[in-house]
């Protein structure tokens, strides 16, 4: 999509799919730093500028779920290749020590620390590694809306991101509590001091894995 920064005329071309359908968000003009906003409920005219579609109102907009980003939600932008990691959480000392960890990784660390936010995030951006606490948003880790989220993901899109669950209720690297939540990796509270040392061991599994899947998906010619 092409957008026209109101403040200093720039043409900026932003990807598709880094826009979300149907709402209204903010993005900082890498020019001249202004905030634009740009608006998907409406439609192109044949010159390609936007323009209002007609007996289109804002409820119509409104998505199936209550955890969406707002119009306060800025779209960010990242370095090509830089491994992003979307940290949640409103414990600011625990997640503190994890983006401790994950920098020493490599990864550039995104912080959340409510649920519609980190939704918002996940919605505009893919997440290499995306890392939450089991009470996250104060609801039942079953009826998290993070998981449910991650859950209808597409799996093209699900198998590239990391996902890893922090709570007092697991054994660190449980291999079947993760699978049973659909997650790569659980990690019990107390050993998040080793959390670097965890997650590597638990990320060269997963990439040895998906090696030997992706391998049999091209010798059954469904790659």
């Amino acid at each position: 999509m092409e957008v026209t920064c109101e403040h200093c005329q720039t043409t900026l071309n932003i990807p598709d799919e880094k826009i979300p359908k149907g709402q209204r968000i903010t993005a900082t003009c890498p020019k001249c730093k202004q905030k634009l906003t740009i608006d998907t409920r409406k439609g192109t005219d044949r010159d390609g500028h936007m323009s209002a579609a007609p007996g289109f109102t804002a409820e119509d907009a409104r998505p199936a779920t209550d955890y969406v980003e707002t119009e306060d939600e800025a779209l960010e932008y990242y370095e090509e290749g830089v491994k992003l990691a979307l940290v949640m959480g409103d414990d600011v000392e625990q997640r503190n020590q994890i983006e401790k960890h994950l920098d020493a990784m490599g990864f550039r660390c995104v912080l959340a620390d409510d649920t519609r936010k980190g939704i918002g995030k996940m919605r505009l951006h893919h997440f290499d590694l995306v890392i939450f606490p089991e009470d996250f948003g104060g609801v039942p880790l079953d009826q998290s809306p993070i998981l449910h989220f991650l859950n209808h993901l597409s799996m093209s899109v699900r198998r590239r991101m990391f996902v890893v669950v922090v709570g007092e209720n697991f054994k660190t690297m449980d291999q079947m509590m993760a699978f049973a939540l659909s997650t790569n990796l659980v990690v019990h509270r107390k050993d998040l001091g080793r959390l670097s040392m965890v997650m590597q061991r638990a990320i060269s599994q997963n990439e040895r894995f998906y090696k030997v899947f992706m391998e049999i998906y091209r010798e059954t010619g469904k790659a």
